[in-house]
């Protein structure tokens, strides 16, 4: 169970924290051992909602370690100082169980294997081939710039994708409101009218009456559609079968295809720059990549382990475009096959920006007239009938 926990440390005053613990007492046991003094132990209830997994910040302390590793701290001592400044009780458990697995002898590649939870394979893969040349600050700083560019372009996809989000939203709070209150009362007034309506405003009509007198029905039909569809989209499997339904769309396919291209090189080129065999990297890359590219990458390593290279098995897979397959070959030409991948990265990166931002151009001001045009056509259609009496009287 999780509590929230006020408490008096030590140095550093009134703080709060997240601890997990079996009840309240053993929350307070825990503040307790740390030297603190309890002011207030609070259950923390999500309902029917899933329990919140702890997300370690992995970029964080990655960024610290490298720090402290430079800084001229041994390995343990840099483990026991980020445990000591942690303030979230999770991630510093996590921490401390590391440093202790450290204190048992074990390899750092190898304790961090323990906690999958917060050090993905990537990850591991990186402290491992930094063992074997003894430079983990370059390992940390190779991943940090590969996770720093991941990040960059998710930024910059869900930044460009905020604003016709919002705009669709509230298009259709808009529509919703005039047809869940607005359209009910003009069909009431226009009941017991006998002039003849256009089929659309008798359309819009007996809509009225239908949200009149089942009104409770149907909105309960439609929590339950929310319902699901929340369900659905925390589903994996509803989520593939999205994205699937999506890659057979010719346009967003492709950018799909390049997307996932971009992420493969990338990745691939990091892994390679850490001293991984190529086959090897390509076993641990798969697992980023969508379920139907994963046997074309498995098929790939196949083709090297036999003796292609690295350039024809890619191409023979349908894992690369006409720019990328044209840099592999001068990658194996001049032996730096991981810059020439990371380069692929940053090309097919920035070819995917371009795309969005044009995308997001013609998307606004598309989803704007659309909009615009259901909710006109809705006021007209209620108004139509006004006009034809006002010219019925004149």
């Amino acid at each position: 169970m999780r509590y929230e926990v006020k408490a008096m440390l030590s140095g550093q005053g009134t703080v709060f924290l997240q601890l997990d613990a079996d009840s309240a007492e053993d929350a307070r046991l825990q503040v307790v051992a740390q030297g603190g003094m309890v002011l207030e132990v609070r259950r923390r209830f999500y309902g029917w909602m899933p329990k919140p997994r702890l997300r370690f910040p992995l970029a964080h302390f990655s960024q610290e370690l490298l720090s402290l590793l430079t800084a001229g701290l041994s390995l343990v001592e840099s483990i026991e100082t980020l445990a000591d400044k942690e303030q979230d009780a999770g991630v510093r458990k996590i921490i401390e169980e590391l440093r202790a697995r450290l204190y048992e002898g074990v390899t750092f590649s190898r304790a961090l294997e323990f906690f999958p939870q917060a050090f993905p394979p990537l990850y591991v893969a990186t402290a491992r081939a930094s063992e074997r040349t003894g430079d983990l600050p370059e390992a940390l700083t190779r991943f940090i710039t590969y996770q720093t560019q991941m990040d960059l372009v998710r930024k910059k996809l869900i930044g460009a994708s905020i604003y016709p989000v919002l705009l669709l939203v509230i298009g259709l709070l808009v529509g919703l409101f005039l047809l869940v209150f607005v359209v009910p009362r003009f069909s009431a007034i226009y009941e017991d009218a006998g002039t003849d309506l256009p089929w659309l405003s008798m359309l819009l009509i007996r809509w009225g009456h239908l949200v009149h007198d089942h009104g409770w029905h149907l909105a309960g039909i439609a929590a339950a559609a929310l319902g699901l569809f929340i369900y659905g989209i925390n589903r994996p499997l509803f989520r593939s079968w999205v994205a699937q339904r999506l890659w057979h769309i010719p346009a967003i396919g492709e950018r799909m295809r390049v997307y996932q291209l971009a992420r493969f090189y990338r990745t691939l080129g990091m892994l390679l720059r850490g001293g991984i065999p190529v086959v090897k990297a390509l076993e641990m890359v798969s697992g980023l990549l969508q379920p139907h590219f994963r046997p074309r990458v498995h098929a790939a390593a196949t083709l090297i382990r036999e003796g292609r290279t690295i350039s024809s098995a890619m191409e023979a897979e349908g894992l690369t475009t006409a720019v990328g397959s044209r840099m592999l070959r001068v990658g194996e030409r001049t032996g730096l096959m991981g810059e020439m991948m990371e380069r692929i990265g940053n090309f097919h990166d920035e070819e995917i920006a371009r795309w969005v931002e044009w995308m997001t151009k013609l998307i606004e001001p598309l989803l704007m007239a659309v909009i615009g045009g259901v909710i006109g056509g809705i006021i007209i259609l209620m108004y139509m009938p006004i006009f034809q009496l006002a010219g019925s009287v004149g």
